[in-house]
């Protein structure tokens, strides 16, 4: 007779535990949430303090330059004689097919010059903090990873 109790009692301890896990998953709308990432790279300048590309180093190419995301989308690279402008966005990424941990896509785009050309793409936000933005791309034609760290100054 015991027995018979038990089994339904585990059964049931089962399905709770698994629905606890469900739920826990489906609340984590701070990953998923732009607006804390938009809040912090909205505020003061930023520089890149890493940029490389399929393996290969390529943060030299920004030295000098500050990066401003404003209002209304617009991105502005500056080392007091060149200024390109852009384009910049944080949106939440549903379909999570470059980096399936990552919720947040950090889009941006330059027309010119070619070095300013190659950032743009949909960026996947690794990691951020007030002072450190970390984005990541894996290619799609030939696999390469990029890597992209913004930090502010």
């Amino acid at each position: 007779m015991k027995r018979l109790i038990l089994i339904p009692v585990l059964f049931c301890l089962f399905m709770l535990n698994i629905a606890s896990m469900c739920s826990s998953d489906d609340n984590s709308s701070s990953s998923t949430d732009p607006t804390s990432v938009i809040t912090i790279v909205s505020q003061g300048t930023w520089r890149i303090t890493s940029y490389v590309d399929s393996g290969t180093n390529e943060t030299s190419h920004f030295t000098g330059y500050n990066f401003t995301f404003g209002a209304s989308s617009l991105l502005t690279a500056t080392n007091g004689t060149n200024t390109y402008p852009g384009t910049w966005s944080v949106v939440t990424d549903t379909t999570n097919d470059d980096n399936p941990s990552s919720n947040l896509d950090f889009n941006i785009a330059f027309a010119s010059p070619v070095d300013f050309a190659d950032l743009t793409d949909d960026w996947d936000v690794v990691s951020y903090t007030a002072t450190t933005i970390s984005l990541i791309d894996v290619s799609g034609g030939n696999g390469g990873t990029d890597t992209l760290v913004f930090t502010k100054n």
